[in-house]
């Protein structure tokens, strides 16, 4: 018996703007790194930061597994990729309502996570010492009206070191000390979140960054009174903020930008 012919792979096309992400197998795909991207699958990929991805399985609408995997292009059983939907670009504009300051002592990696994928933090955007960079922050066309997540890393850890699947060992990767999470929706409201990484709570007990965040409203229009994470003032898995809470164990506070107005996330040593 004739033995079957090995499952087509697709490389990500180089005829648009998107970011490689490294790995021994995934061809610059936003996978993981021994992920192939095979023929009869969706593969998601990685868009400069501020952009979001443009193109994911059209039939998946909402938040359900599995279906919340078909983010990017069709693999196709020769080989080649298609766009789910033909009209549109590979990435487009997010709202830019949303900016990194980094004041802190080196380079910071916010890593976005893949969605619709498989939510790995591999998307990067490095904002160096004394600079801003625009993050990417969906509108409400977006797929399913999800929102973009981040995990923040300490400064000094790169985005190639900081953007992966990590461990516990190391606080870096999904176990960054924090996390942030933005969306617009119909209205114009920009929520912003900051907090505290739960699977860093559950790891590194006690352990107090060096560095913390907190979100200021550029254009003086938010609802919210301070958003801030700064474990010299409020120790270990602690946040000030009037809209604050604690979501698996870990603090968070959020802050509202109307109108379409921006604002910023300060990352400062301490």
């Amino acid at each position: 018996m004739a033995s079957a012919a090995p499952t087509k792979t697709c490389s990500l096309p180089t005829d648009g703007d998107l970011v490689k992400i490294s790995g021994a197998s995934n061809d610059g795909w936003a996978m993981s790194p021994d992920q192939k991207c095979t023929a009869g699958s969706y593969c998601p990929y990685a868009c400069p930061p501020g952009k979001v991805m443009a193109q994911w399985d059209p039939s998946a609408k909402s938040y359900t597994y599995p279906e919340s995997q078909n983010g990017g292009l069709k693999c196709n059983d020769d080989g080649t990729v298609s766009k789910p939907f033909s009209d549109k670009p590979y990435c487009v504009d997010g709202e830019g309502t949303v900016k990194v300051d980094n004041s802190a002592d080196g380079e910071v990696a916010f890593c976005q996570t893949v969605l619709p994928g498989d939510e790995s933090m591999l998307i990067p955007t490095t904002i160096s010492n004394g600079k801003t960079e625009t993050i990417a922050v969906p509108g409400p066309n977006y797929w399913a009206g999800t929102a973009a997540h981040y995990y923040i890393n300490a400064p000094g850890v790169s985005a190639s070191d900081g953007c992966i699947w990590g461990s516990k060992d190391k606080p870096k990767g999904n176990w960054a000390p924090y996390v942030a999470g933005a969306n617009v929706d119909d209205n114009g409201n920009t929520f912003i979140k900051i907090g505290w990484n739960p699977k860093y709570i559950d790891d590194f007990s006690g352990e107090k960054p060096s560095f913390g965040i907190r979100i200021s409203c550029a254009d003086g229009d938010c609802n919210g009174s301070g958003c801030e994470i700064d474990p010299s003032k409020t120790g270990y898995n602690g946040v000030s903020g009037d809209s604050s809470g604690k979501q698996q164990g870990a603090s968070y506070c959020v802050i509202t930008a109307k109108d379409l107005k921006s604002a910023n996330i300060e990352v400062f040593s301490i």
